[in-house]
């Protein structure tokens, strides 16, 4: 964040105290050896882990690592199989953890029983938004503000609607619906909307702006996604919880999935819900203070975010140097340098997102963050002073992209060993300065061993998950034991068919990342389905490819190009399995049949409830914001109060250069209609008031048979 020091003051729980700890001089300090000692066990056991791997893969190769290419297998298996070992014990530990009744140093399990003591503070609910669905977005908002009225606090926070939406039927859209959330929930003064006219550096500028001109009048501030839902008394919690530790700089919870309509989706949330809290536990757990921030659905100490987390440009080559793209690992980093904690809590309940509805928009956001994370790489190596753990977590991230094209390099040259033994003479010296003969050998026993640690690794976590349900006497919430068990088994069966799409197409994403292609910036889908030509044009180039390898492998040898299929058979129908998983019908039929159910569709949420019953939407109102902000006397005026224009407009108009031009797309605005302007045109028209105003006036003196009368005419039937 680009955030000055001129714009702070102190806040309710002044900073001073907080450095002294006078306030609670024993918060936030028990944990930092017991971090280091479970650490140390985790790294123990996985690098035992992936060294005893590494051995029985040594011992399948026919050489035995005895060449340059049977040694890179090696060190690319080795890799791979410490990546998954990290993630079967953070599932491991979680579980235990989950048996014990939870992690004794959490901040919930120290203060839960005392925190209706807490004092509360002035919060900010900050809800940065880019071409969002409207009705959706600000429904949730509408939601989270209900609940905080229902939990009686909702005199402590403040609402702001920070957008960069460029469209102007979306943005006047917004605009026209918070006006009617505040006139429905009587909450003028409450809930703020402003909208950039400049939208640098994405979602962390739009934070920063928000900060830089109103952060100082609040301790806290929540930070909310488009798609997120937080319930009132999970926020209540959250500020009570920071104002027992003024050592936290940011508490992030654990969201959970809901909403979901398509298969994918469904799936998606399905996992969150049942595999979620194992791996949440066991990560927060490990990492105590030093915990990631994943930038929305949690709280951050506002002055003090203010003064230490500010991003700067980057300096190094290529995608290494300009604006930092993924900010919320690396102002968790920075906090940790000032001396501060984060903390991932996963006690704290009623914190939801929803899922992209198709792996085609999951795997597009995917392609924002792969270049993101990948910039990570320049702070891990060269930013100074940062916490240890806080340089893992960006190894984590840079992994979870980099793990894809390390696994294609590893079917590739595995290709090439088998078409090497297969296709050349047998090299009984692949050593160069070997005086005696390596004899190639082949031991299909070790190998079966190997594949079925590896997938213990992989689909132990997700029975643990199934076992922690039962033990919890929650299996009711999930459609019942039965419906549970099919629903785990379908979630790995898609699992299995969505992985190697991933990988090609994460892989694609990294080198376009080392590349610096650039990116654009648009909204997320929220609820479109993939088409037949959409996913053809995603798929292609992979189906093709996985269709010439599967191929090559059946003529190369037989049981190579069985070894191939779990691969090559989801790529090549990868386009299907993408249009199929993004059908609405096909997930709620599921939902129809009690699989993948979650606790929320079994017993209802009301938070999930509140947003579908937002009532703005009119299908008599002009489906045209722009048209609607013309016509309609009310919106008009509220557009108009809003149309401010900055100082460069207003010396231009003075020397009646706009002026000018706005006159011109007045008439053709009035003439063509709206079709007949550019978008960014029609912007410029709802930014100036007295255009607003002129077209208003003329458009309810318009004949009812022209476009403008017959918009006049449809509104003033409208009740």
């Amino acid at each position: 964040m680009d955030i000055t020091q001129s714009s702070m003051k102190p806040s309710a729980m002044s900073l001073a105290e907080a450095d002294r700890g006078t306030l609670f001089p024993n918060a936030g300090r028990p944990w930092r050896m017991r971090a280091m000692i479970r650490r140390f066990l985790l790294t123990a056991l996985v690098l035992s882990q992936a060294t005893l791997g590494t051995h029985y893969a040594l011992a399948v190769l026919p050489y035995h690592g005895g060449d340059a290419l049977e040694i890179a297998l090696a060190a690319l298996f080795a890799l791979l199989f410490t990546w998954i070992s990290i993630g079967f014990w953070f599932a491991i530990y979680g579980f235990f953890l989950r048996r014990m009744g939870g992690d004794s140093l959490s901040l919930w399990k120290r203060h839960h029983k005392n925190l209706h003591l807490a004092p509360m503070a002035r919060t900010a609910i900050v809800m940065p938004i880019y071409h969002e669905p409207v009705e959706r977005t600000l429904g949730g908002l509408r939601a989270v503000y209900l609940s905080l009225k229902e939990a009686g606090m909702i005199e402590h926070f403040d609402f702001f609607i920070c957008s960069d939406s460029r469209n102007p039927d979306i943005w006047l859209s917004e605009q026209a619906t918070w006006y009617k959330l505040c006139q429905e929930l009587g909450a003028e003064g409450k809930l703020f909307y402003r909208r950039r006219s400049l939208n640098m550096r994405y979602k962390s500028g739009n934070i920063a702006d928000f900060l830089r001109r109103w952060g100082r009048n609040y301790t806290y501030t929540v930070v909310l996604d488009a798609d997120s839902l937080m319930d009132g008394r999970t926020l209540v919690d959250m500020v009570r919880l920071m104002e027992l530790e003024p050592r936290v700089g940011i508490l992030q919870t654990g969201p959970t999935l809901i909403n979901g309509k398509s298969l994918f989706a469904r799936v998606q949330q399905f996992a969150s819900q049942v595999y979620g809290p194992l791996f949440t536990v066991g990560l927060a757990a490990l990492q105590l203070g030093e915990a990631a921030y994943w930038g929305h659905n949690a709280i951050i100490r506002t002055q003090l975010f203010m003064r230490h987390c500010g991003l700067r440009q980057l300096s190094g080559p290529g995608i290494f140097g300009g604006p930092i793209l993924s900010h919320d690992f690396v102002e968790a980093a920075y906090m940790g340098r000032a001396g501060y904690e984060t903390w991932l809590e996963p006690a704290l309940s009623g914190s939801y997102e929803e899922s992209p509805p198709t792996l085609v928009d999951d795997l597009t956001r995917d392609k924002r963050w792969a270049k993101g994370n990948l910039q990570h790489l320049w702070l891990l190596l060269f930013e100074p002073k940062l916490r240890f753990a806080h340089r893992m977590a960006f190894l984590n991230g840079v992994m979870s992209y980099c793990a894809s094209p390390l696994w294609l390099i590893f079917l590739g040259l595995s290709t090439v060993e088998v078409a090497r033994l297969v296709l050349q003479p047998i090299n009984y010296f692949p050593s160069e300065h070997s005086l005696f003969p390596t004899w190639p050998e082949w031991h299909p026993e070790t190998a079966i061993m190997l594949a079925v640690s590896t997938g213990i690794l992989l689909f132990l976590p997700k029975l643990l998950a199934f076992l922690d349900i039962l033990f919890m006497w929650r299996q009711k919430a999930f459609g019942g034991f039965f419906r549970l068990f099919a629903s785990i088994l379908l979630e790995i069966v898609t699992s299995i068919l969505m992985a190697p799409i991933r990988m090609l197409s994460h892989t694609r994403y990294v080198i376009e990342a080392l590349l610096n292609v650039n990116l654009a910036w648009a909204g997320q889908n929220r609820t479109q389905e993939t088409g037949w030509w959409a996913a053809f044009k995603a798929q292609g180039i992979g189906s093709l490819s996985a269709l010439a390898w599967a191929g090559f492998a059946f003529w190369l040898d037989e049981m190579f190009f069985l070894w191939s299929l779990p691969v090559a058979i989801p790529l090549i129908f990868a386009a299907p399995i993408s249009v199929i998983m993004s059908r609405a019908g096909v997930g709620l039929r599921a939902k129809r049949l009690g699989l993948l159910i979650t606790p929320e569709e079994r017993y209802g949420n009301t938070l999930v409830e509140t947003v579908e019953k937002m009532p703005f939407t009119d299908s008599s109102q002009p489906r045209s914001a722009f048209v609607q902000a013309v016509v309609d006397p009310v919106m008009n005026y509220v557009h108009g109060s809003l149309a401010v224009r900055d100082k460069a407009s207003v010396r231009i108009n003075k020397a009646g250069i706009k002026q000018g031009r706005l006159q011109q797309l007045r008439v053709r605005c009035l003439e063509e209609g709206p079709s007949g302007l550019t978008s960014k045109e029609l912007s410029m028209l709802a930014l100036d008031r007295d255009s607003l105003q002129w077209l208003h006036e003329m458009a309810w003196r318009a004949q009812p048979e022209s476009f403008w009368g017959d918009a006049a005419m449809r509104c003033a039937r409208t009740p």
